[in-house]
């Protein structure tokens, strides 16, 4: 009796491989954007694998995506194969001569615009057959369930369950306008920060700024104006003689450069607030795609000095 498509296993590859996407990312959309399909191609192919089975892989609610039991134990057993599939092509392609392929890389808002971006033109010259997908977010993203690449994070704690590999230095700096200070004097000691106006970092609970300085640490709480979730926000506030605001390096560097914003207290160390070093973390595997390597080495040669 001749076999039916249905029951060939090599006819449901590319039907297999989509289950593992949706497993990893939770979502029809952006498995279809992973997998560079439409979303109706997608729910396809797991209509064909869930046929060809005989029974239900993935249940779907209008508010979210999981995988049946079944479908579970299928992914178990079949996407370390597709993982090792996936590098063992990048393995080949790379040794083949030009470096090529898409790279979705994550990164925080004020660190990509000011500092990642304007390195990507450099990027490309060198090598015009890798393409990267820039997604500027201050939000802590997950790499493998987001469909992340590489992450550039600014941490003092990178994850030791992943690749990181540090990029440069980074400091915490408090900062303020040359007329915010005429106008209202620069403090001389953290205490006095109380009668000052502010620029909090927006987290949740009260604003609380912590200083260092040789074994003496001091925790000051603050008020002003504005909170803000994003440091650009802060600094053009701080640009803006609003108050005095606590920003990354990497943010305040130019303003400092030209003179538009002053470091106060410098001899007092703000810790607990930003990350001390930039890092691009990316998941382990046998083999770095070449690509990845590339960019994490072009990188890194470019911000060593630090910002």
């Amino acid at each position: 009796m001749a076999t039916t498509p249905e029951l060939r296993h090599e006819l449901l590859w590319g039907q297999l491989h989509a289950l593992t996407v949706i497993a990893q990312l939770g979502s029809f959309t952006k498995a279809a954007q992973r997998l560079s399909l439409s979303k109706a191609a997608v729910s396809q192919r797991i209509a064909e694998l869930e046929r060809a089975m005989g029974t239900t892989l993935v249940l779907r609610t209008t508010r979210s995506v999981r995988l049946s039991e079944a479908g579970r134990r299928l992914v178990e057993e079949t996407e370390a194969s597709f993982a090792h599939i996936t590098e063992a092509l990048g393995a080949a392609r790379d040794a083949a001569g030009q470096p090529r392929g898409l790279l979705r890389v994550t990164a925080p808002v004020a660190l990509g615009r000011q500092h990642l971006a304007p390195l990507l033109s450099g990027f490309f010259l060198a090598y015009p057959e890798i393409r990267i997908e820039l997604d500027l977010s201050d939000r802590l993203v997950s790499l493998a369930p987001e469909g992340f690449d590489l992450a550039i994070r600014h941490t003092s704690a990178p994850p030791d369950n992943q690749v990181a590999t540090r990029l440069c230095a980074s400091r915490t700096l408090l900062v303020a306008s040359p007329a915010y200070l005429a106008a209202q004097g620069g403090p001389r000691h953290p205490d006095e920060l109380a009668r000052h106006a502010c620029l909090p970092y927006l987290r949740p609970g009260p604003a609380v700024w912590l200083f260092e300085k040789a074994r003496q640490r001091l925790r000051i709480p603050v008020q002003g104006p504005l909170r803000a979730g994003n440091s650009e926000v802060l600094r053009d506030a701080a640009l803006a003689g609003l108050g005095l605001a606590l920003l990354p390096d990497f943010s305040a560097a130019t303003a400092l450069r030209e003179g538009r914003l002053i470091e106060v207290l410098p001899d007092w160390r703000p810790v607990g607030f930003f990350g001390d070093a930039v890092y691009a973390i990316h998941r382990w595997s046998t083999t770095t795609p070449r690509p990845l390597r590339l960019l994490i080495e072009h990188l890194r040669e470019h911000l060593a000095g630090g910002f």
